[in-house]
């Protein structure tokens, strides 16, 4: 049963503008989930923005009812069971929703994605590796796609026989939603006998924009992420690069430069990743000493520390931060660097602006005027 607070952040988070930095800068800067909610329409005037949506109490009680009809519940990121790694990233999750078993979370994890797409001896060669990885000790996690993905669950459900398994499926939509269809009956043995994570709220159909927002959890997850197949520009890239920017282990299966299949893992190898022939390279990797995998787990980041004082801005420091903005994505330090003000008083207009609906979120901790 979850309490007012709870209610209250899940709320936030189905508010219009409300993304997993704003919601962190929110509830540090007010302390509850309930104390932001109540205080946005006043942020969003401020901004000069459009009126902002707010879930209901009533919205929120009938996606908590989806949720446990799904046999799912909801993971807090301030939850102890909550992924240690995945709360460093930089746009952290503030909540998922779960099915299966939580105590697979506290298993060091390495995810493996590839092609959709992909050969038969490729995926002869996923269910290898993450069977093995599953019988070390590892939580494999894998986005229950098709071809590698796939693959990666089988492996790791196959060498646990009828037991449980090893493994976590990350899926773009929601909980209560099969994707791909002819995965339906995998997901189900998956959410019994292993984990199914979700970040999108109950009945969300998986969108082409929530995918990058799936393989980041993916890659913030795990130690290392291991491309087995893909091809140039592919999403599984995406998923390597999420990794190599948290500081995370990139590794890849080289491949016959004549399959374009193969050349995303060839252009990774190039580029400094990991080659990986068989499982001994990634545990040597990621075990550089026996018995030490544990170690490179960190402690879970407090998404809801508070934040350190700082000084309201007036409106011509608004002003001057809003004429440092443009249509093109700025960093954070840059605006720093330029505006000579403190992160802190940066990170305060800038959440002000996103709540109005004026600038847009990017990659890397970017910004842009919409």
């Amino acid at each position: 049963m979850l309490d007012a607070e709870h209610l209250a952040r899940i709320r936030l988070l189905r508010s219009d503008r409300v993304g997993p930095i704003s919601f962190a800068q929110l509830m540090a800067r007010f302390g509850n989930a309930q104390a932001a909610i109540e205080a946005l329409p006043d942020l969003v005037q401020r901004a000069g923005g459009r009126a902002i949506r707010i879930a209901t109490v009533a919205q929120v009680t009938a996606e908590v009812a989806r949720v446990e009809a799904a046999g799912a519940r909801y993971l807090f990121a301030d939850d102890d069971r909550y992924p240690a790694l995945l709360g460093h990233i930089d746009n952290a999750p503030p909540v998922l929703t779960v099915r299966g078993d939580l105590a697979l979370l506290q298993r060091p994890s390495i995810a493996m994605v590839g092609a959709r797409n992909a050969s038969a001896a490729a995926c002869r060669f996923a269910r290898q590796i993450a069977g093995e990885l599953a019988e070390a000790g590892y939580l494999v996690v894998s986005g229950l796609a098709r071809g590698i993905d796939t693959a990666a669950h089988q492996g790791a459900l196959r060498i646990a026989g009828t037991g449980p398994a090893s493994t976590a499926g990350v899926i773009a939509s929601g909980i209560d939603i099969s994707y791909p269809p002819e995965n339906h009956a995998l997901q189900a043995e998956m959410g019994a006998r292993a984990l199914v994570i979700a970040e999108q709220p109950p009945g969300t159909e998986p969108l082409a924009r929530h995918f990058p927002y799936r393989n980041r959890i993916i890659a913030g997850m795990a130690l290392g992420t291991l491309v087995v197949e893909a091809a140039p520009r592919s999403g599984s890239l995406i998923t390597a690069r999420l990794a190599a920017e948290a500081g995370r282990d990139v590794m890849a299966i080289p491949g016959s430069p004549l399959d374009s299949r193969s050349r995303g893992c060839n252009e990774l190898i190039r580029g400094g990743a990991t080659l990986v022939q068989s499982v001994a390279d990634i545990l040597d990797l990621v075990e550089p000493f026996a018995g030490s995998r544990t170690q490179k787990v960190a402690t879970p980041t407090n998404l809801y520390a508070a934040a350190a004082p700082v000084a309201e801005p007036d409106e011509q420091t608004r002003a001057d931060v809003i004429s440092l903005l443009s249509p093109s994505p700025v960093g954070m330090d840059e605006l720093v660097r330029q505006s000579g003000l403190e992160s802190g008083a940066v990170q305060m207009i800038l959440l002000d602006l996103e709540l109005g609906g004026l600038i847009e979120r990017h990659a890397a901790g970017k910004v842009s005027l919409i």
